[in-house]
């Protein structure tokens, strides 16, 4: 490393989430290394072998660190986009949204009509029936699209799909059907929509066509331009690689060992076998222990292990406590889905707090968060164990009480603060009601009551954007305008934190990014203008020029 040249890269301002040094003006780095930070002037800085003033202008920043992410959200993009928003493609494409169910059907006959084998199913993804203007589409509205071609529209959430008549046919989904999560009509026939991965696993051809497209070399690279887009250097998978499927490793190690991949990637092992004897979760901890300690790469990482508990709130199938859902559609039967069976769940967390994995847990409702921290809690009575960092997932509506008790076993939150724009206006309306859709997301909550704690985009469920996750945690706007909740709100520079050192901490990376100080890796978020200057309503509105990761620049894609 010693022979290896020093760049010295000189900005306006250097914000560095390190309290030693908060604010630089130049940074050295050698190799993918910063081997010195402090003042543009500094003459020993100015020793460096090159000096670099591109970013003379711009503010930078830790990396952020999006720790809640999916590689589908780079798999999608094979297929077309019907949701609700204006969204952007990893090329810098704006997609327009759908606003109702004509606009749907019209898009998908657009791509219907440009397929050339007419048996090939038409895939589209996006979906949100909440948005829809009280209607939920239907197998009936698809077929308008086509009776003969199979149809699978993936939702928003992930947690539902809607199909035609022609993918129930192939797919032998009838009246009789005995899966749960089988939407019927009040004469009990099935209205195409699948709740959930045993009623979507039905569709089968439809569900894993979309698995091929997130297991692609493309979609990988999807990824890792998003990320960089929105100034994102660290991204995790949580939970969508299947490792244990031949070629993924590798698919994983071949883009991220080269130069111009421009993200480190911490991928999750998945716990998917809810019907999984004791031995084989102990397996698939031993499997999980091996990959983080045999196969890690300075960009490729893994140690932590994801469980999906219950559903998705605004697809009514998360698991809440009375009095349940405040306005649910006609047909629903009063709670979610438990996806992983609740009496299962210590014997799961203890496999795998055992052999030494951090365990992160999807729980969008209360309920749901309640079972993980009392496995948690009996993990750790019977195998005690310092700085574990389990996590629960989206802790949407996590309570006090639980924060507190959290606090107590150590545990991190990874807060969904995107709900707040996306879907708060529906959740106050429906499905929450006022008073529990303004407590929830908390972030204010869990800084109170001292729990370390992350935001993310859950992308591809809404857009990955950490200045726009930031901009909701300070602001909780919804998409109408309304502030939902203002004692939860909380200050720019805690949610920098959470976009940076506090995501790196979940990830166990805390000692390589999240902070820009000498010996991590020279990872940095460029920026336009600086997020402590701006008002706070302007936040998600800053420009991102792009990023470096381990010294290489790397210049975010414009439409």
């Amino acid at each position: 490393m010693s022979e290896e040249p020093i760049t010295l890269f000189t900005a306006k301002k250097i914000v560095t989430m390190d309290p030693a040094t908060p604010a630089a003006t130049a940074i050295a780095v050698q190799g993918d290394r910063i081997v010195g930070i402090g003042d543009s002037e500094d003459p020993d800085l100015r020793k460096a072998t090159q000096i670099d003033n591109r970013f003379s202008q711009h503010v930078l920043l830790p990396g952020f660190v999006e720790a809640h992410a999916h590689v589908m959200s780079g798999g999608l993009w094979e297929f077309p986009y019907v949701g609700f928003y204006e969204r952007a493609d990893p090329t810098g494409r704006s997609w327009k949204g759908c606003g109702d169910i004509d606009s749907v059907v019209e898009r998908l006959v657009e791509f219907d009509e440009q397929m050339k084998d007419p048996a090939q199913t038409l895939i589209a993804w996006g979906l949100d029936p909440i948005f829809l203007k009280g209607d939920r589409l239907s197998s009936t509205h698809l077929d308008r699209v086509s009776r003969t071609r199979p149809i699978f529209v993936l939702h928003a959430s992930g947690h539902l799909a809607t199909v035609n008549s022609e993918m129930m046919r192939k797919s032998s989904i009838d009246r009789h059907s005995p899966t749960p999560g089988v939407a019927r009509d009040v004469d009990g026939e099935p209205t195409g929509e699948l709740q959930e991965p045993a009623a979507m696993s039905l569709a089968l051809e439809g569900l894993s066509t979309i698995g091929k497209a997130m297991m692609s070399s493309e979609a990988k690279w999807n990824f890792g331009l998003e990320a960089r887009n929105c100034g994102v250097t660290t991204v995790a998978d949580l939970g969508t690689t299947r490792l244990a499927l031949e070629g993924q490793l590798e698919a994983w190690r071949e883009a991220t060992d080269a130069r111009n991949y421009p993200a480190r990637v911490v991928v999750a092992f998945g716990h998917y076998d809810s019907g999984a004897t004791p031995t084989d979760i102990d397996d698939h901890a031993a499997i999980a222990a091996r990959l983080s300690n045999e196969e890690e790469t300075t960009k490729l990482r893994f140690g932590i292990v994801k469980l999906i508990l219950d559903g998705s709130i605004q697809g009514f199938t998360a698991r809440l406590s009375p009095p349940h859902y405040f306005d649910p559609p006609p047909g629903h039967q009063g709670n979610g889905l438990w996806l992983i069976p609740p009496e299962q769940m210590s014997k799961i967390v203890a496999s795998y707090h055992k052999a030494g994995l951090t365990v992160h847990c999807h729980c969008n409702g209360d309920e749901a968060s309640q079972v993980f921290i009392d496995a948690v809690e009996e993990a750790l009575t019977f195998h005690p164990r310092d700085d574990h960092r389990h996590t629960v997932q989206h802790s949407q509506l996590t309570t006090v009480k639980q924060y507190r008790k959290m606090a107590s076993l150590g545990m991190n939150a990874n807060i969904f603060s995107n709900h707040i724009f996306y879907w708060g206006d529906q959740h106050a309306e429906i499905t929450l009601g006022a008073e529990r859709a303004a407590a929830m997301d908390a972030c204010a909550t869990a800084e109170r009551e001292n729990v370390r704690f992350s935001i993310h985009s859950d992308a591809p469920i809404t857009p990955m954007s950490q200045l726009h996750t930031i901009w909701c945690a300070v602001n909780r706007q919804t998409a109408s305008g309304k502030i939902l909740g203002p004692n939860e709100r909380i200050g720019v520079h805690k949610a920098i934190e959470a976009c940076t050192i506090d995501a790196a901490h979940q990830l166990r990376l805390d000692n390589e990014i999240g902070s820009l100080q000498v010996g991590k890796f020279a990872d940095f978020t460029v920026l336009e203008a600086d997020p402590y200057e701006v008002e706070p309503d302007k936040l998600k509105d800053i420009p991102v020029w792009g990023t470096v990761v381990g010294g290489v620049v790397h210049e975010a894609a414009s439409e």
